[in-house]
């Protein structure tokens, strides 16, 4: 007779008597036990009995159905399944392709009347012993959550469990990064896919090492646990770990994820037409402005509508429309009065020096982390080149891995040499008035012409925000890219237009 054995075992049963190599080695010695036996198949694996989704059931069932076997032996039925339902459907299945089902510790014969109502009866004991496993397991961590202890699962980024304790603590090389986007997303506007590029432009990857995306920003912005919170099946409980965000940031936070969460015409990445999409902000709703036209008898006008009144009408917001020619050709002419007053940008200077020496601690501890990320990069492009050298590694195998590793090390160098400049602020001088007469003639050329995108692209690494107030009150906050910018914001240096940062 041939024989096919199944065996698992659930990553959620923490003291199982049997592993599956011990339950191998039994059904095995069983099989050797039984005269004209033969062990033909061996399934196995490594997920819950709740489910019949399991790819060594599967596989075992497809063979069964191919009459590659002729008996299924498992150690005992609720490693089949734990669910009444689940084990008479794997029962049905077997039958229909005429292969017989055995238990090892179990004795019942499936092919008798009292058999079956035997094979039952276990299947409704393994069901009652997975539910009272799973209510107990709630129960704990319901009890680690309301104590402030983190229950398990995926740790949130910036902290790690104690195993000591079971309360969260602060992980040192992911904590600084968790402070800068805050910052970035309230103080500068940057949306989550901006805050992801700057995170990947600076060799920054998420806990499981893979590149950063905006779902992942957004993850971290509406996490509460960087506020002392702790999330468990629908409920907060205060924690004692370590706050990484102030409460007023983060409910800043709050609100504008709640603003731009309810259209996607609001974010910066929008391809609409309109140069300015994403960098105009009302000041009476706490909206942004999104594109609109209306058509006359010859021509096409086009304006920036605040989006409350633009989906809601004039009782949600009165704010005026603005013609989108003239704003734009507005912001254009500021921007370049802006690049031609050394004065005001004497000033910004100023303000990012000392902005600069302010942040100095928060400075060094980035640097901190990207010097270990360096030095654990460096480390393992050694062990691929030592193993390559010495003949133990083909190249097709870790040509990929060598070339993301190098990737990562440029990028990591090249934040380092930004954040050494920045750690440098004192010694900036602004450049002389040629030079910035040039950069304005370069950065007027660029916007008016080319590429959509490009211009787009270009406008809002220029412009933080646009205040509106009404038509005649109009307030763009600029950034001017001739130095590396700070992190957070210089405040308006008393006449407008005012730089955001330099």
């Amino acid at each position: 007779m041939r024989i096919a054995t199944y065996t698992r075992i659930s990553t959620d049963e923490d003291h199982q008597p049997y592993s599956l190599s011990a339950q191998a080695e039994r059904l095995a010695s069983y099989i050797k036990s039984q005269p004209g036996w033969e062990l033909g198949h061996q399934f196995t694996d490594q997920m819950s009995g709740a489910t019949l989704e399991r790819p060594g059931l599967q596989s075992a069932l497809s063979e069964a159905k191919a009459k590659r076997f002729d008996l299924l032996l498992v150690y005992r039925v609720d490693r089949l399944s734990r669910s009444v339902r689940g084990l008479a459907q794997i029962l049905e299945e077997l039958d229909h392709a005429g292969v017989a089902f055995r238990s090892a510790t179990e004795p019942f014969d499936t092919a008798t009347p009292g058999g079956r109502m035997f094979v039952q009866m276990l299947g409704v004991f393994a069901e009652f012993e997975r539910a009272t496993i799973v209510e107990r397991v709630i129960a704990g961590m319901e009890r680690k959550a309301a104590t402030g202890a983190w229950p398990g699962g995926y740790r949130p980024f910036g902290y790690e469990p104690d195993p000591a304790s079971g309360f969260l603590i602060v992980k040192e090389e992911e904590a600084p990064l968790v402070q800068m986007m805050f910052p970035w997303y309230v103080g500068e506007r940057v949306g989550s896919q901006e805050i992801a590029n700057r995170l990947n432009e600076r060799g920054h990857r998420t806990k499981s090492g893979k590149r950063w995306n905006h779902p992942a920003v957004l993850t971290v912005l509406a996490n509460r646990v960087y506020v002392g919170e702790i999330f468990y099946r629908g409920s907060h409980h205060p924690a004692p770990h370590p706050h990484l965000v102030d409460t007023k940031l983060f409910d800043a936070a709050q609100r504008i994820l709640k603003q731009r969460g309810e259209d996607v015409s609001l974010r910066r990445s929008n391809s609409s037409e309109y140069l300015l999409t994403g960098l105009v902000f009302c000041e009476r709703c706490g909206k942004r402005f999104v594109g609109a036209s209306a058509r006359g008898n010859k021509y096409e006008y086009l304006y920036y509508v605040c989006y409350s009144r633009h989906r809601y009408g004039p009782d949600a917001c009165d704010q005026e429309r603005l013609p989108a020619p003239e704003l734009e050709d507005q912001i254009l002419k500021r921007l370049a009065a802006l690049l031609s007053d050394h004065e005001i940008l004497q000033n910004a200077l100023d303000r990012w020096v000392e902005s600069s020496r302010q942040q100095r601690p928060r400075l060094d501890k980035e640097l901190a982390v990207i010097d270990r990320k360096r030095q654990k990069t460096e480390q393992a492009l050694d062990r691929y080149f030592a193993a390559f050298e010495a003949g133990t590694l083909r190249q097709s195998a870790c040509a990929s891995r060598i070339e993301s590793l190098a990737t990562e090390l440029d990028a990591l160098t090249g934040r380092r040499t930004e954040l050494s400049a920045e750690m440098q602020a004192d010694s900036i001088q602004l450049p002389e008035p040629a030079e910035l007469a040039r950069l304005k003639t370069d950065a007027l050329q660029a916007l008016g012409r080319g590429p959509l995108p490009q211009r787009k692209a270009l406008m809002q690494s220029l412009i933080a925000e646009i205040r509106v107030q009404d038509r005649s009150r109009v307030t763009p906050v600029f950034r001017v890219p001739v130095f590396a910018p700070p992190e957070g914001l210089v405040g308006a240096a008393g006449i407008e237009p005012a730089t955001s940062c330099l």
